[in-house]
């Protein structure tokens, strides 16, 4: 769990049907076995109970990769309180100043749908990001074709010495200058992008960007039909 989300991660959440890996999010109630009676600071531990389960799959122990270009064929839900992600995060230093570049998000800002394509990187202050962010309205693409979300899509980074450029569908969507990406003195001045990283994918729920979370759309599937990295 991160950003105050509502789920609990766990294994069985996710698994492979029909060709694809699926990460389903349900509405089911556990046990919190991080659940403190007398609370405390982490949020974590305040909640008696899980309401909500689902799945969040690293490649941190198995796979990394500096440059290149990254491929990622998709469905995501889109239903309340959905938040799917693909991203990626160095591990070399603390988190901003590790790098993390977000090929995709799904969630709702004031409400609103979009889809966002970021990266992020350290400054002068310790866990303080400097974000290159772009929020596309989820409108730009239904506009286009109103069965968007029934469809799968092809999330694309290209990923270069000079810049981090990610797409859908072809469609540029940020196009972030390598040059511009360097930490600050608590990261040391370094450019994280000029290291490997590693892939992150997870259906996050609620939370401090997700919304208020629709119960009659669950499960949720977000469907991953394949994940390739091309390099020279």
């Amino acid at each position: 769990m991160r950003n105050h989300e509502a789920q609990w991660y766990q294994e069985d959440n996710a698994f492979q049907k029909d060709g694809c890996l699926v990460l389903e999010a349900r509405k089911e109630k556990k046990d919190n076995p991080r659940y403190r009676r007398q609370g405390g600071s982490d949020w974590r531990s305040q909640r008696e109970f899980i309401e909500y389960t689902s799945a969040s799959l690293t490649t941190r122990k198995s796979f990394s990769f500096l440059y290149g270009r990254l491929e990622v064929r998709a469905k995501i839900p889109t239903a309340g309180g959905a938040w799917p992600a693909i991203w990626l995060l160095g591990k070399d230093m603390p988190w901003p100043s590790c790098g993390e570049i977000d090929v995709m998000e799904y969630y709702r800002i004031g409400g609103v749908p979009h889809i966002l394509a970021n990266a992020a990187w350290g400054d002068d202050l310790p866990y303080h990001a400097v974000w290159n962010s772009k929020k596309i309205p989820f409108s730009h693409f239904t506009e286009k074709d109103a069965q968007w979300a029934d469809q799968f899509h092809l999330w694309r980074m290209d990923w270069t010495p000079q810049s981090i450029r990610i797409y859908l569908d072809d469609e540029l969507l940020n196009d972030i200058p390598m040059s511009e990406t360097v930490n600050g003195s608590v990261g040391h001045h370094i450019n994280p992008f000029t290291r490997p990283q590693y892939l992150l994918f997870n259906l996050a729920l609620g939370g401090d960007n997700g919304g208020t979370i629709d119960d009659a759309a669950m499960p949720m599937k977000y469907e991953i039909d394949y994940v390739r990295v091309y390099q020279r």
